[in-house]
């Protein structure tokens, strides 16, 4: 039982540390990142930022980014609040939309770091499985009666997209706020940004580092309603995006986006090859609209134990719900697949 707002260390008993970072490898494909590398404009914004503005600090809620980022996703400053990678924004958005003590539900399985989140912020996880058909349950998601339902579409780890009209009934009769978490966005055939970004309870979380390739500055956004976006900027707090980080997104923003969508092309083409060649190996990979696969696998942990031993590094996941042991493996340039596959099929025959 949660008794403040403020719990000491025995509410966090239970709280898993985030996964361990992987030894290198030199093919790597266990984040979801774009393997392609980063935007030129990027790197030639960073290397021009003065000397003197590192010792500034940066515009408190990186306002000439809102603007940049409003304008990519076709909706007003307002409704735009930024963040330290998108976890920074989803954690400040559970904070602002949940008291200690409420519920946040999700389906199972997806993000690992939500109910991490949630507890970290006093709030309670509540796990409802998927459809057959990996879609929300969003009638189960709504009688839980909780305070935030959470939906990840392309979803992390099956790649699935959640359907228009799932979406559509779950906004219009979730009982408190929705987070659609939407980093995979830009590999999708649709976005359903519209339906979300229309209601005055959902917030619509979105990232710079898959599409973009720029993770390692980490620059997260969301959007919603005015008055959603403000309780979660008041979370979130000033100073969240760096310097070098405001100014290389502001650059590819203006400069790259034919970059951005190229690669996001190159990387949608991988990603069904790599399929294709899983199903060639008797797999079952599950349907992505992200830039990565999911393909069931027995005895998971020891295949990519083997494959890492070939030089490639893929991430394990262990009895997922109607699921069970599976590997997620990133879509990338085609030596880097061919390597993963070759990996694979060899680590197979020795398991």
């Amino acid at each position: 039982m949660i008794e403040s707002s403020l719990p000491g260390r025995a509410a966090y008993r239970d709280v898993p540390l985030y996964a361990a970072e992987p030894n290198r490898c030199n093919v790597d494909l266990s984040d979801n990142t774009n393997l392609w590398g980063a935007p030129p404009s990027a790197q030639e914004a960073i290397r021009d930022v003065a000397d003197g503005a590192f010792t500034r600090y940066p515009s408190a809620y990186a306002l000439e980014l809102k603007e940049a980022l409003a304008a990519y996703a076709g909706v007003d400053r307002s409704r735009i609040v930024t963040g330290c990678g998108s976890d920074d924004v989803l954690a400040s958005a559970i904070r602002a939309l949940a008291e200690p003590g409420e519920s946040l539900a999700f389906s199972a399985p997806t993000f690992t770091m939500i109910p991490v989140f949630a507890q970290i912020n006093g709030v309670i996880p509540v796990s409802v499985p998927m459809t057959p058909s990996w879609d929300i349950d969003p009638e189960a998601l709504v009688a839980t009666g909780a305070r935030i339902i959470y939906v990840c579409s392309p979803n992390n780890p099956t790649g699935t997209c959640v359907s228009r009209a799932a979406l559509e009934r779950l906004i219009a009769s979730a009982p408190g706020a929705v987070i659609l978490d939407q980093a995979y966005a830009e590999f999708a055939d649709e976005s359903c940004l519209e339906l979300a970004a229309a209601s005055d309870r959902a917030l619509v979380v979105r990232t710079m580092s898959k599409a973009f390739g720029l993770a390692g500055l980490r620059i997260g956004y969301a959007i919603g309603a005015p008055a959603i976006v403000a309780e979660v900027e008041k979370s979130r707090g000033p100073y969240k995006v760096s310097i070098a980080a405001e100014r290389a997104a502001l650059a590819v923003l203006a400069k790259d986006r034919a970059w951005v969508a190229a690669r996001v092309a190159d990387a949608r083409v991988s990603r069904d090859r790599l399929a294709e060649s899983l199903r060639k190996l008797g797999l079952a990979p599950l349907p992505s609209q992200a830039n990565f696969v999911l393909v069931p696998v027995q005895n998971a942990s020891r295949v990519a134990t083997r494959m890492r031993e070939r030089g490639v590094a893929v991430r394990v996941f262990e009895g997922l719900p109607s699921i069970g042991d599976a590997l997620r493996i990133t879509a990338g340039p085609a030596p880097m697949m061919e390597s993963a596959v070759d990996a694979l099929e060899r680590a197979l025959a020795c398991a």
